[in-house]
């Protein structure tokens, strides 16, 4: 397999973003093919079966593209679709989000750890029973955070509507004496650019653990051993690409990524 091949990083939607901006800072030589599967997020309130048929579908375009390595940067799809992903695309290495951030919450925790992801994502259990592995002393309290997804599809990331969302989700752990988690892992790339509201809640004492970039380490390493870096040239053009509106998503891209999207960079394609 060549290393000049693309990484392929398949999201629900514009999320996933957070996770391109990281592999560019850890892996600049790279080019990148980006599959947001926009017009049927967000991903959290839909079945499993239907998580998994979609995921399969954006996992076919990536294979039919010759992506080198498939990264899975959406949490709902990585508790529900990892094993079919993998067994589906044998050839094409698979990373996703969820293992990344337990790692790091389990070892960073003093006890208490906040989720914050999907609906589909609390509900799967996914993260706590790896934390439980490692970590058995650790509570996980999960929190649903569906209206977060919307207002980052919408680039709504700062004032009174944002924090108001974050206070309805959190404020009710978070204020009261003595119950406070000292981690709060966050298990949806969506909500990486709202850690600014975040933050302003939970307070400066609480650890925020965002996989995006230790996801994009997990990326390197499993380029690495199997001999797939791509090293000596010059990145070459990295390809976006949405199921709904690509002016909206380069609108909204600039609140991810550090140099926006422009319209024409994105491209309009069908999954499925």
């Amino acid at each position: 397999m060549s290393a000049d091949r693309p990484v392929g990083v398949f999201d629900s939607g514009v999320g996933g973003l957070s996770v391109v901006e990281e592999l560019r800072r850890h892996l600049p030589d790279e080019t990148y093919l980006y599959v947001g599967d926009t017009a049927r997020n967000p991903y959290g309130r839909l079945s499993a079966t239907e998580v998994i048929r979609y995921t399969l579908e954006a996992a076919a375009f990536l294979s039919r593209a010759d992506a080198k390595l498939m990264i899975v940067a959406c949490n709902t799809a990585s508790v529900a679709a990892l094993d079919a992903t993998r067994n589906a695309y044998p050839h094409m290495p698979v990373v996703e989000v969820v293992e990344p951030g337990c790692l790091a919450a389990a070892a960073a925790t003093r006890g208490h750890i906040a989720l914050l992801a999907t609906q589909g994502t609390v509900n799967s259990g996914a993260h706590a029973a790896r934390i439980a592995e490692l970590r058995p002393d650790a509570k996980v309290t999960g929190i649903p955070a569906p209206i977060l997804v919307a207002l980052a599809e919408e680039g709504w990331l700062e004032g009174a509507v944002p924090e108001a969302a974050v206070d309805r989700y959190l404020g009710s752990l978070f204020k009261k004496p003595g119950t406070a988690p000292d981690c709060l892992l966050i298990g949806c790339t969506h909500f990486s650019p709202l850690q600014g509201a975040i933050r302003k809640l939970v307070g400066a004492a609480t650890l925020l653990v965002d996989p995006a970039g230790l996801t994009a380490q997990h990326a390197r390493a499993a380029l690495q051993e199997r001999g797939l870096l791509r090293r000596g040239s010059p990145a070459g053009i990295s390809r976006y690409c949405t199921t709904a509106d690509p002016s909206r998503f380069a609108r909204v891209s600039g609140f991810f990524l550090q140099t926006p999207l422009a319209p024409d960079e994105v491209e309009l394609i069908q999954l499925g």
